[in-house]
């Protein structure tokens, strides 16, 4: 089989990651039969360098020509200064949009190699980290109207709109409900109900929907009070649906409490097969180019688009298992070392992944 991957190397440690991904990519072709075709996409802090904006149009033409993006990382101190329009993280946002990619996907899962490098008491990691976060992706905060005004006093005042409709609450709902009918059948739907009417109706829809679901558990829980409930008692999660911006957050919080955030993939869809695949963290630019990062979290990104997108579950899923043989064999990247572990660069994480699948 042939595809096109649009590939975003992007910035810090962009490049560095999307190459042993690509090395992971190539040895899973080979085994397979397939031929997997790369598209170079400039896009974030390297395109405003090179072009004067963060995602020139024939860029994001390649993307939408490709049958999937795969995506290092964008943005840095260096460019904070650039006006908010073409900001790195403004290309995401244009990719998203162009794409129609409302849901994103973000498991959050201990491996159990890693249970020393979470930060949570040994007898909550105990019972187990394996959520799915389900973000809502093109809505909210983030893209409601934006406004900077200055006062008669001199002073200036800002304004985010936060605006969702029932259509876009309903779509990414039924995505989540979905996607714990592939696991263990429940939803956790969080909001801010008690103090927002854009969660008054998002918590009304979810329950509209949930009633087609009735095989699926759906309950409701505050977002300050999941922001706690993830440290104190992580195991109760299964599948979490929750607006952009809170999504952001919690599935942050989420990957952190697995041991690293390094280690965590990210798939972003909407009606099609294509998406965006990234690793939920930046671009580390104090690391960058020193070989230091982990690559794991792309190239589990790398293994999310075969199955959600390429229709290669047998495929990602040697990529899952190499992941895991590998980390069988004491081997580590820098951030998620521990005693006694044989620790790896960027490119070794790479072969050695590589090398299993």
């Amino acid at each position: 089989m042939k595809k096109t991957i649009a590939v975003i190397p992007g910035d810090g440690i962009g490049p560095e990651i999307i190459a042993e991904a690509r090395k992971v990519l190539e040895k899973v072709a080979a085994k397979y039969g397939h031929t997997f075709v790369y598209d170079e996409v400039i896009a974030g802090g390297c395109a405003i360098d090179q072009f004067g904006t963060s995602l020139p149009k024939e860029m994001l033409e390649k993307c939408l020509a490709s049958d999937s993006v795969l995506l290092g990382a964008v943005g840095g101190p260096k460019w904070d200064g650039v006006a908010k329009e073409i900001r790195p993280e403004a290309a995401l946002l244009g990719i998203r949009s162009a794409l129609g990619l409302y849901s994103n996907l973000r498991p959050a899962r201990l491996f159990p190699q890693l249970a020393d490098a979470s930060p949570l008491k040994p007898s909550i990691v105990a019972q187990g980290i394996d959520l799915m976060m389900v973000r809502e992706l093109i809505g909210g905060v983030y893209f409601g109207e934006k406004r900077t005004v200055t006062l008669e006093n001199g002073e200036r005042r800002a304004s985010d709109e936060m605006v969702y409709s029932e259509h876009e609450i309903e779509r990414v709902a039924r995505v989540a409900f979905e996607t714990a009918r592939k696991r263990r059948k429940k939803v956790t739907s969080i909001d801010k109900a008690n103090v927002l009417d854009s969660s008054r109706l998002w918590r009304a829809v979810v329950h509209r929907v949930a009633e087609e679901y009735p095989d699926v558990e759906c309950s409701d829980m505050l977002v300050d009070n999941t922001a706690m409930q993830l440290v104190k008692n992580p195991s109760q999660f299964d599948v979490v649906v929750t607006e952009n911006m809170f999504g952001d957050i919690l599935s942050d919080e989420a990957s952190m409490i697995t041991g690293s955030i390094g280690m965590i993939p990210s798939s972003s869809l909407g009606e099609g097969t294509r998406g965006m695949y990234e690793p939920i963290h930046g671009s580390a630019p104090d690391i960058a180019g020193q070989n230091l990062a982990n690559p794991i979290g792309t190239i589990l990104s790398a293994a999310m688009m075969l199955k959600y997108s390429f229709d290669m579950p047998e495929e990602a899923e040697r990529i899952e298992q190499a992941v895991s043989d590998t980390l069988d064999a004491g081997f580590r990247t820098a951030d998620c070392m521990s005693e006694g572990m044989t620790r790896l660069s960027c490119s070794e994480m790479g072969d050695q992944i590589a090398k299993r699948v």
